[in-house]
């Protein structure tokens, strides 16, 4: 086998050089509701959203309060910088847009042909109250801005892990690649989305405490004390960082048993102490009660009356639906990852660990228990699989040990084909209707390729004339995307690795 040509670190920026491209080329111009407190944040440093009022669900207004989204806030912080960096430069085109919109005098929005009555409305609204044009750059500098790079970094994290449990730099590229584009990863980091970070952010929590390769140079305390900082992010995210958190504290525990236990503890809780904090922080700031959720205070939705506003024992039908579900399981939109469920039998040689292989295992186990019983996930059917993304990055790390061992034909065509379904969600989206994951498929297969920006420039015929409106080819975007990666991986190579 010929030597890996590029040095560790330019492979890491290669890596995330073609990360970024392939993710922002499939940015969706999709606005979610944590989108809206990340606009409040940026350019009004408040948590009151109130200016959207009316314009998602999950805003609500609580009396005295003003409005709020009903999730935590820990993304859209995150999210609130780059959108506040980019913000010189969309307020210029949004003020010129509406200018030109109020010197037309045209009175009724433009039609966007889309077969989803509330996302027609939704449109309609945001052009009547002149956000459709910021929305719409918003969306895309947030995806280009953090959600690309954040997911690009996560598959560069992916490379080092993988390169020191295998020892090969060719391995560990390739299997990152596949992490990035063969598993929902790349569906979810289309558009602002929260529950794939709180898996980046666990994740890396995991690594420092384990760092298999022994490369960190900083303290046991040092690492107990990032390693609660990112355990207290994914409960800053989203309450399902709370089993995160949990998991990455035992976890940590049970390597310091037998030494110093008690720094260890203490260090955890001063990492974790600054995100959950600014968590109280801002349900207090918001809601006027530092402790409870934003579903305390909400109005009545779907499934608030099972359980604690939507929290229960978990259900039956709902552990069921998180994996198998045809719209948004998570081994029917990734079945990659059930090679995973293999790893403590194909791996003999011990690359993970056991302690490490039980606690991969155990968190994803004690992550869909608990989720089984958010019954808001019973209304992932409209956007495809969200909460089990989390697990993805400690399922991933099983199943590359496992495709290690197969035959090399095998693992090619399960890696063409978990891409190919990737792809496909990437590219079209749509699961609700149809045949749920495998629609997107047909579509592909059927219709030719996508992109998520153009099907929605194409839909906005009286904004972009009749030729955009009959639809827009990406294969001109694509080909000029794969001549530039290509010139990623082959100019100015260095010297040799393993």
């Amino acid at each position: 086998m010929r030597p890996w040509p590029f040095t560790i670190r330019g492979t890491a920026l290669r890596l995330f050089a073609t990360c970024w491209l392939v993710y922002v080329i499939h940015s969706a111009t999709n606005v979610v509701r944590e989108h809206y407190l990340t606009f409040a944040i940026a350019e009004h440093l408040t948590f009151r959203v109130d200016e959207y009022a009316g314009l998602h669900p999950d805003l609500f207004d609580k009396a005295g309060y003003g409005w709020h989204i009903n999730a935590n806030p820990g993304v859209s912080m995150m999210a609130a910088l780059p959108y506040a960096l980019a913000r010189p430069l969309i307020e210029p085109i949004v003020a010129r847009v509406q200018h030109a919109r109020q010197a037309s005098g045209r009175q009724e929005p433009p039609v966007y042909a889309t077969p989803w009555p509330n996302s027609q409305a939704f449109f309609a609204e945001a052009w009547r109250r002149g956000l459709d044009v910021k929305f719409g750059l918003a969306t895309l500098v947030i995806q280009a801005l953090f959600m690309a790079p954040v997911s690009g970094v996560a598959a560069v994290g992916m490379f080092f892990l993988l390169r020191d449990l295998f020892q090969s730099d060719r391995r560990a590229t390739w299997m990152a690649l596949l992490f990035a584009f063969g598993t929902p990863v790349f569906f979810r980091t289309g558009y602002l989305n929260h529950n794939v970070v709180v898996g980046y952010c666990s994740a890396a929590g995991f690594v420092v405490l384990w760092d298999p390769g022994k490369r960190l140079r900083w303290s046991d305390n040092t690492r107990a004390m990032v390693a609660g900082l990112a355990g207290g992010a994914a409960v800053l995210l989203d309450y399902t960082g709370s089993v995160m958190l949990a998991g990455l504290f035992l976890y940590g525990a049970a390597r310091r048993w037998s030494s110093d236990l008690p720094r260890f503890v203490s260090a955890f809780a001063i990492g974790a102490a600054g995100p959950i904090a600014l968590l109280w922080l801002y349900q207090w700031a918001s809601f006027g009660n530092p402790f409870f959720p934003p579903q305390q205070w909400m109005p009545g939705v779907a499934w608030v009356d099972a359980g604690y506003r939507g929290m229960s024992i978990p259900r039956i039908d709902l552990l069921v639906s998180n994996l198998f579900d045809y719209r948004y399981g998570l081994f029917t939109s990734c079945p990659l990852v059930l090679l995973a469920l293999a790893q403590p039998w194909v791996d003999r040689a011990g690359v993970v660990p056991r302690r490490e292989a039980r606690f991969l295992l155990g968190i994803c186990l004690a992550f869909w228990l608990f989720c089984g019983g958010v019954n808001y996930g019973h209304l992932q059917f409209n956007t495809g699989i969200r909460y089990m993304t989390a697990i993805l990055p400690f399922l991933f790390i099983l199943s590359a040990v496992v495709l290690a061992r197969l035959n090399g034909g095998v693992v090619y065509g399960i890696a063409a084909a978990s891409v190919t379904l990737s792809w496909c969600l990437a590219m079209h989206r749509d699961v609700e209707r149809g045949y749920g994951v495998l629609d997107p498929l047909l579509h592909v297969f059927i219709g030719g390729f996508e992109l998520p920006l153009l099907t929605t420039v194409s839909r906005m015929k009286d904004s972009f004339g009749e030729i955009l409106a009959r639809g827009v080819s990406p294969l001109p975007l694509f080909v000029v995307t794969a001549a530039v990666i290509h010139g990623i991986w082959t100019t100015h190579p260095g010297r040799s690795q393993r």
